[in-house]
């Protein structure tokens, strides 16, 4: 089952006619993974500043497939695709009601913010992920 949350389209992330600009859509995704941790227990801010892990990107690919304009609600589904040692593969669709907007595929990876290495998910973080994960062929 995916992690599901909306978020309106703020004025501030669009051009004068009121078209998303693209790179704003980055700033959301990063709001919704945030989002997907916290709903399991575990902040963002625990993560990076009391375990002194990181969670970079380290691969995107991303599709448009219609803008999204000022005043919509973008709803976001996340699928976590798999879970390894340290990295997380995540696939998200945003819809405009029954409009696919964009989608994107993912894979983060855990580190260490001291030597910049990777490490394996701790078990309460990979518990919690695992609660979302939906493998690629139950899409």
């Amino acid at each position: 089952m995916p992690f599901k949350i909306s978020k309106p389209m703020r004025f501030g992330d669009c051009d004068l006619t009121g078209i998303a600009y693209h790179p704003a859509y980055l700033s959301y995704l990063v709001d919704v993974n945030e989002a997907m941790f916290a709903s399991f227990g575990i902040t963002w801010k625990e993560i990076m500043f009391e375990r002194r892990l990181g969670l970079p990107t380290v691969t995107m690919n991303l599709q448009f497939i219609k803008p999204a304009v000022y005043g919509d609600v973008l709803d976001f589904s996340v699928h976590v695709r798999a879970i390894g040692r340290s990295s997380l593969d995540l696939e998200t669709d945003v819809r405009v009601g029954e409009d696919m907007i964009w989608t994107v595929r993912q894979r983060i990876v855990l580190t260490s913010t001291e030597d910049h290495k990777s490490r394996a998910w701790p078990d309460d973080i990979r518990a919690g992920l695992t609660r979302y994960l939906e493998p690629k062929d139950a899409a």
